[in-house]
């Protein structure tokens, strides 16, 4: 750990803004760096979820059969374009070894505990320091159209809360109906986690950057790192478009692109761009009281305050910024399928972004190998906003020299 007090964090997305936070409470002089505008990447068009009920990954049995079978298949909510991109496909071998009941319950535990932690903090922060962001704690429903997928999932919500403590309510019929009016009538049933909760993301992000500014961070927009200065086992400064940056310690935060900003220190972690897709619009004339995810389609459903958001799907495309109208329209269509009124008036924004996908489906928080003074806290996944206050809690424990909250061993880069 260095003495120093100086921090630079390479990203502005929730995950660096979090950082920052936990980093200026302990003391630390804290400068941010992004590439663009301050929360305008993957931290913008997400469905703004805070997910404790999210414990378990991406990589679970029978994952592998159906990422291959995405291949062929453009309408399939994940797909996978088929190419020549060793990376891409050492990152699968690597996802496809987690794919087994042990760690994805181990994979669980872990992801439990940010969970719970980042929750926690959340609520404490919306009672006075980060405000309107329309905090909603309604909870969630995961919906389902057909009884065969309702039966599947009661057997994962009985393993999720004998494993975890995590377990949510069926509802059904009427009282399906009745808790949600906007959903159709006909469909098999849902599951409601009451404990998760949502927000609007751009406020989220827009109530951080006033936050950090009041604290005396500094956030530098579009300042592009381009390297790093290094000396023996430490980096002493950030190069940049606009000069260089010294600093005492560094942090990688910058989401999708951290292995292509980690290979100037020897460092690739094992982090593909997985694209996702929103439309945000005005609210429908029957607007979904809750949060929900579609499950036949996997399509998220998100009501705003002051808007709507439909989203989801996960395209591993590399990092093509392209909107294709047809993942979109997979998006419109699953929403049709379950609401009385899918869509609102106007469409305020058609959007993508890259979620960081890590293989094991846990965040690396860590120390980076090669260099005693520098910092990585990314690959979250699906769930950046979900696990941020607690990672950025995590990570500054881990800078400090502070006990940490939290078992840190899951999240070690070594791990691989």
């Amino acid at each position: 750990m260095s003495s120093g007090h100086r921090v630079v964090i390479v990203g502005g997305g929730v995950v660096g803004a979090a950082s920052a936070y936990y980093l200026r409470l302990a003391g630390k002089e804290v400068t941010i760096l992004d590439k663009g505008a301050f929360g305008k990447g993957c931290s913008h068009g997400n469905c703004g979820y805070i997910s404790p009920s999210h414990v378990l990954p991406l990589c679970k049995p029978g994952a592998v059969t159906k990422t291959l079978k995405s291949m062929f298949n453009n309408n399939s909510a994940f797909y996978l374009r088929p190419r020549i991109d060793f990376r891409l496909w050492g990152w699968l071998l690597k996802f496809a070894r987690y794919c087994n009941q042990r760690e994805m319950l181990s994979t669980g535990h872990a992801l439990h505990a940010l969970l719970q932690s980042s929750d926690q903090e959340y609520r404490r922060l919306f009672q006075s320091e980060l405000t309107e962001t329309e905090f909603d704690t309604t909870g969630m429903l995961f919906v389902f159209a057909t009884q065969k997928m309702f039966d599947e999932y009661a057997e994962t919500n009985e393993l999720v809360a004998r494993e975890y403590g995590v377990r949510a309510e069926p509802l059904t019929g009427q009282q399906l109906v009745e808790q949600e009016p906007a959903l159709k009538s006909g469909l098999a049933g849902a599951f409601k986690y009451a404990g998760d909760s949502h927000l609007r993301p751009n406020c989220l992000m827009e109530s951080w950057k006033r936050r950090l500014e009041a604290m005396g961070v500094t956030i530098r927009e579009q300042v592009e790192v381009t390297g790093f200065r290094t000396e023996h086992s430490e980096v002493r400064a950030a190069r940049t478009n606009a000069g260089e940056v010294e600093a005492d310690q560094f942090v990688l935060a910058a989401g999708s692109w951290t292995p292509l900003l980690g290979q100037t220190l020897r460092y690739v972690p094992p982090i593909q761009p997985g694209k996702g897709y929103s439309i945000t619009m005005g609210r429908p004339p029957v607007c979904p009281r809750h949060s929900m995810i579609l499950e036949e389609y996997h399509v998220a459903i998100t009501p705003f305050q002051t808007g709507y958001r439909i989203g989801s799907t996960m395209e591993f495309a590399g990092y093509d910024d392209s909107l294709n109208q047809q993942r979109l329209g997979l998006l419109r269509r699953g929403a049709s399928e379950y609401l009385h009124h899918p869509y609102g008036e106007p469409v305020e924004e058609e959007w993508c972004g890259w979620r960081p996908m890590s293989c094991d489906g846990k965040p690396i928080i860590d120390r980076v190998p090669h260099y005693s003074n520098t910092y990585v806290s990314a690959g979250h996944s699906m769930l950046g906003i979900s696990l941020a206050t607690g990672s950025g809690k995590l990570l500054a424990e881990m800078m400090t020299g502070a006990r940490p909250h939290i078992a840190a061993a899951p999240f070690r880069a070594s791990r691989f």
